[in-house]
């Protein structure tokens, strides 16, 4: 008989997986405590105890944003398999159980067609509590990064940050239909707030029209921005979905050049929940119906 022993294989702690992966896709041990909700120490700590593990090193840390190595490469390859079978185990076996999934949207998809939507995927899925917030993208994009948000449906410029998924904006410059304001010097102009998308890009038009603009109206909420418009504050720049019979497209013909810098971007994290990728797919299906 053979008493030789072979080392012992090591166990992979998923939640030592879950943290590699996590930091790895961050490129920052800060950001993915933050997603994690954790600390950076305990996450350094987990890479740590993981690298041992495995006796390789796994993270390259000699950059400001850290890379995996080749070794880490192969890990995350088979992490990210381990956590997703993980995930689908747990589905399985979750049929007692509820999922809670955060979604953040812009106000103009709050307000469209969009709501049906939901409502029927959570229909299809009881045990799913959705919980859906509208505000602006930017400061959805912010929720997201502090990991108060599983998913999220945006607007941003054009190729600023990689996503899940990304469709191009069509925009529409409006005026208001009975009460047009378009021929006034200076040329008024209704607006979201500066942290929010559109402004600097209208009054780059108009600059370059030679017109003198001046803000006459700051919403927050797209109700606020359609009705502004529609009864003769301004001018302005929204989504096609969001023009209504109270306004007047305006276009080549006023001088007006489309805008084409937005895009309609999908984020959720890459070990997410089966049903949120469900949910993500849903969405990139209301954007491509409502593109059409």
């Amino acid at each position: 008989m053979n008493n030789d022993h072979k080392p012992a294989r090591p166990i992979f702690d998923l939640d030592m997986l879950r943290t590699m992966v996590m930091v790895a896709d961050c490129g920052s041990f800060t950001t993915a405590a933050t997603r994690l909700h954790s600390t950076q120490s305990t996450v350094s700590q987990k890479v740590r105890r993981l690298e041992e593990l495995v006796g390789h090193q796994l993270l390259d840390r000699s950059s400001r944003e850290i890379h995996p190595t080749d070794a880490g490469i192969i890990l995350l390859g088979y992490a990210r398999h381990l956590l997703a079978v993980s995930n689908q185990l747990g589905e399985a076996l979750s049929s007692g159980m509820s999922v809670t999934i955060r979604l953040g949207v812009p106000d103009d998809f709050a307000a469209s067609n969009t709501m049906p939507v939901l409502a029927a995927f959570n229909r299809k899925h009881p045990k799913v509590k959705l919980e859906i917030i509208s505000g602006l993208s930017a400061d959805l994009l912010r929720s997201y990064d502090r990991g108060e948000l599983d998913l999220i449906l945006i607007k941003q410029r054009r190729h600023s940050r990689e996503a899940n998924a990304c469709r191009s904006e069509t925009m529409e410059w409006i005026d208001s239909a009975t009460r047009p304001c378009f021929e006034q010097d200076p040329i008024p102009l209704v607006t979201f707030p500066s942290r929010g998308l559109y402004r600097d890009d209208m009054i780059s038009a108009l600059e370059a029209l030679g017109r003198t603009w001046r803000i006459c109206f700051t919403g927050t909420s797209l109700a606020s921005i359609q009705e502004a418009v529609a009864n003769g504050f301004g001018i302005s720049l929204l989504p096609t979905r969001a023009v209504t019979s109270d306004h007047k497209v305006l276009g080549i013909n006023d001088g007006l050049s489309p805008i084409t810098a937005f895009e309609i971007a999908v984020f959720h994290r890459p070990t997410t929940d089966p049903v949120v990728e469900e949910l993500a797919d849903v969405l990139i299906q209301i954007v491509d119906e409502e593109g059409q």
